[in-house]
């Protein structure tokens, strides 16, 4: 893109009282930035309002910090993880967001774009920030599937299933496949959360990052639930995996089946909270699904995913405590009178399956296994 269309764009996307459905609005009409500020006042006022009108015949005053920004950004050199502003029109805009009802105009992208043309290979798998052991490792287990199989995840980066879903994506790809999509609510010279820093570098140079927010956008609450559209747009499906009522992953959820996807939703136990926004979902038409093949039969791999589910679930070893502990959170006590042990006997077993890293010990003494129902 030359310098001065990015200019045209940034300025547009920086004039206050101008949101998405104006700024669509004036490019059908006017076909590009330059002919939106290239136009007499009387044709802006007959597709927008006086005031945005108005507004779009001075430049903001960020306009030039933020234009010198995204210059210097796109000229870094970033070992290879190629840097990329995608508009409107763009070869490289993803299709799949077009058939949205809210398409983001401009994208900011770091690492492999053409990712961005992945719809009929592209899984998202959201969920909690606070989710179970058992939630996370579902989440870990079931993107690794899908990326041996050749999907890619796209997910948010969050704490919890987000950052769960990433990790299991790169974990299962093969060497120089990308794996996963990140969309992210703050500018892409920012990380959101910190400790996710180094996962971030992952998927920049393994996948691919992705926002519609300037850089230096700060991580604001509003802009979370709106990149969800995104993540939800660019995907064939999208899987929940732990969700409390309400959540962002609902939000997702109601996006996808706005935009014609497929949900799916992983079932859980009727007393926790985190299972509560899935069986909504369930209720509502969306795929239960409690296995990584399940999943993958909704993208045509059904005679492929029996061995990687069947990797995804096998234990160690046959172990009757894990049979009575069942897939939900169990107390000590329960746990006794299940099993017709003492609480002696059990804590010991427990103590040995946990540094086996075969069961999580929960806040409030409780128990659950870590393998995958």
């Amino acid at each position: 893109m030359a310098p001065d269309e990015l200019r045209a764009w940034l300025r547009l996307l920086q004039t206050p009282h101008i949101g998405r459905g104006a700024a669509r609005r004036l490019l059908a009409a006017l076909g590009s930035p330059q002919g939106i500020f290239n136009a007499p006042l009387e044709a802006l006022r007959a597709l927008v309002t006086a005031k945005p009108a108005a507004a779009l015949g001075t430049p903001p005053p960020e306009l030039d910090a933020l234009f010198a920004t995204t210059l210097a950004w796109l000229n870094a050199d970033d070992a290879g993880a190629a840097r990329r502003v995608i508009t409107l029109g763009d070869p490289h805009y993803p299709s799949a967001l077009l058939e949205t009802a809210d398409p983001p105009l401009l994208l900011y992208a770091q690492g492999d774009i053409s990712l961005l043309q992945g719809l009929p290979s592209t899984l998202a798998v959201v969920g909690s920030r606070n989710p179970t052991p058992q939630g996370l490792e579902t989440a870990r287990l079931f993107s690794e599937q899908a990326s041996r199989a050749g999907l890619t995840v796209v997910s948010g980066l969050a704490l919890g299933i987000d950052g769960a879903a990433h990790e299991g994506a790169l974990s299962g790809a093969a060497p120089g496949q990308a794996a996963t999509i990140a969309v992210v609510g703050t500018g892409l010279d920012r990380v959101y959360p910190s400790r996710h820093l180094k996962l971030a570098h992952r998927i920049a140079a393994q996948g691919l990052m992705l926002s519609e927010y300037p850089l230096g956008t700060p991580p604001l609450p509003p802009n979370f639930p709106q990149r969800n559209r995104i993540i939800a747009g660019l995907a064939r499906a999208t899987l929940v995996v732990e969700a409390a009522l309400p959540s962002g992953s609902l939000i997702t959820a109601k996006q996808a089946m706005e935009a014609g996807r497929d949900v799916l939703a992983v079932p859980g136990s009727i007393h926790s909270p985190l299972s509560r926004g899935c069986h909504m979902l369930i209720k509502q038409g969306a795929k239960l699904v409690d296995s990584a093949q399940d999943v993958l039969e909704e993208f045509g791999h059904a005679s492929g995913a029996a061995s990687a589910t069947s990797a995804a679930n096998a234990d160690d070893a046959p172990h009757p405590l894990l049979d009575a502990l069942g897939y939900d959170p169990v107390s000590l006590d329960a746990l006794s009178a299940r099993t017709g042990r003492s609480a002696a006997d059990l804590s010991g077993a427990l103590l040995e399956l946990e540094l086996e890293g075969r069961v999580n010990r929960l806040p409030g003494q409780l128990f659950q296994r870590c393998d995958s129902a």
